[in-house]
């Protein structure tokens, strides 16, 4: 999920002066943060005849923006793999496109470029979601199996893949967490809240009304109880609904197919929009989460209008930038957690694919993996987590893991780090998230999901919402016609 188009006008003064302070906390902590080639041969490759060898050049990889900043670890990486290919005297080069926008923009100019042949992409950054509409428009080649191993997370492996076929390989993951403020915990009188694994939304209910019994023990600028990205112009509400619904559903909620067709039931659909209705009801969400994104939440809950707050990995570190160790918590999302993220893929037309396949393979090898784990990321790979013989030796001090973490004095952050370096909830909390994370439906028309069930799901903040009853035939009906 990427961050949204701009929406001037609609947020209050309030909104605007908080706007300010996200500012500030991206300035501090974004600038340290919603698939290998299957051969020349492969169709519409510009290769020439199977087997023929790449002639040296410069690899493209377009991507959209990376949330460590400018210069950031994507960055980093791609310039060690410079400095080994000019040390073998290759001749080739990799250069990052970033492009700009919003994700659905960034979506529309790769599949434009790719489509048309106009921009001589080798490797493209897809978001977790685009992978079977690229792959099943021939857009970016099929890879061999062996580029995913076994190391790589098995929820995070799945989404490289589109009809029992891999197509991208797994660079950085994404995953829905639960943000708090333990400071304000502590003064409601929760010195340890119970939110591990197992834990349901009940538990966030139960918490929530501690705090809003705590009255004027909390700060003035406290509203509500929690915000999430709730906002229907974009991804936003789609993942918070999908979230709601698997959470919800008895069994594995599965609303596709293997083919990408439609498959749910107006009863499964019930349930979801009944978890949704309760998560979102407006004695405890800040009301301004139905037009927020991304940035709007971090900007709200950093500026202390909120106790709880649903958002990112990223966001462990750019809010640490603002709030101490002994203010922020975090913890698994209670029920189920969407995963998010971007795979590397193999452009169809690369006219350097032995070239590009083994960039992929070292932007998505063990070492780069817990590069990303260092910076901020959620990587993709087990070993980055558990391996402790494991180092990043590609990125600056501030994202570096040695013996030890890092001195105070070299690091550009305050995120907690554990003893040997990595960003200190990740082995207790993100991995185990990602491990227990849920897809969104798997289709080639994905776009066409998401318009529909965002949609259908807007119509719930209006003045006069539907019965769970009605909306859950209303949006059966459209997923069937969206998704035949």
């Amino acid at each position: 999920m990427g961050h949204g188009p701009g929406r001037p006008g609609r947020r209050s003064a309030r909104r605007r002066a908080s706007a300010l302070l996200l500012v500030l906390l991206l300035a501090a902590g974004c600038d340290a943060g919603g698939d290998g080639p299957g051969g020349t041969d492969a169709p519409g490759g510009r290769s020439g005849a199977a087997g023929a060898p790449d002639a040296p050049g410069e690899i493209v990889l377009a991507s959209g923006r990376d949330v460590t900043g400018k210069g950031g670890i994507r960055q980093q990486l791609i310039d060690e793999w410079n400095r080994q290919e000019l040390s073998k005297g290759s001749g080739n080069r990799a250069r990052l496109v970033e492009l700009p926008g919003s994700a659905d923009q960034q979506r529309s100019q790769l599949l434009g470029a790719l489509q048309s042949g106009s921009a001589e992409y080798d490797v493209v950054n897809l978001d977790v979601t685009w992978v079977p509409e690229f792959a099943a428009a021939g857009l970016v080649q099929q890879l061999p199996a062996p580029l995913v191993d076994s190391d790589v997370i098995p929820s995070v492996a799945a989404t490289a893949r589109w009809r029992d076929q891999l197509y991208a390989v797994p660079f950085n993951s994404d995953v829905g967490l639960l943000f708090y403020r333990s400071d304000y915990l502590k003064a409601a009188g929760v010195a340890e809240p119970d939110l591990g694994k197992g834990a349901a939304w009940p538990t966030v209910q139960k918490l929530i009304g501690a705090l809003d019994a705590a009255g004027k023990k909390l700060p003035d600028s406290y509203e509500k109880g929690w915000t999430a990205q709730l906002d229907a112009s974009y991804e936003g509400l789609t993942v918070n609904g999908i979230e709601a619904f698997a959470s919800a559903a008895d069994k594995e909620l599965a609303l596709t197919d293997a083919d990408g067709r439609y498959t749910g039931s107006v009863d499964d659909l019930k349930a979801g929009l009944d978890e949704l209705r309760n998560r979102t009801q407006a004695s405890y969400t800040l009301p301004d989460a139905v037009t927020s994104d991304e940035a709007d939440t971090l900007t709200d809950f950093a500026g202390g209008r909120t106790g709880f707050l649903r958002h990112w990995p990223y966001a462990y570190r750019t809010l640490h930038q603002s709030l101490s160790e002994e203010k922020l918590g975090v913890a698994p999302l209670p029920g189920k957690a969407v995963l998010g993220g971007q795979n590397l893929a193999l452009a169809r037309g690369s006219q350097h694919t032995a070239a590009a396949r083994r960039l992929i393979e070292f932007l998505t090898g063990k070492e780069s993996e817990r590069c990303l784990l260092d910076a901020g990321f959620a990587a993709t790979r087990l070993s980055a987590y558990e391996d402790d013989a494991l180092v990043c030796k590609a990125a600056k001090p501030s994202g570096r893991a040695t013996a030890t973490a890092p001195a105070a004095s070299e690091r550009t952050d305050r995120m907690p780090r554990d003893p040997r370096g990595r960003p200190a909830y990740a082995r207790g909390t993100l991995l185990p998230a990602l491990q227990n994370a849920v897809q969104r439906p798997r289709t080639p028309l994905y776009g066409a999901f998401s318009q529909t069930f965002t949609a259908q799901l807007a119509r719930l903040q209006g003045d006069k919402p539907p019965s769970d009853a009605q909306l859950a035939k209303d949006l059966h009906a459209q997923l069937k016609k969206a998704l035949p």
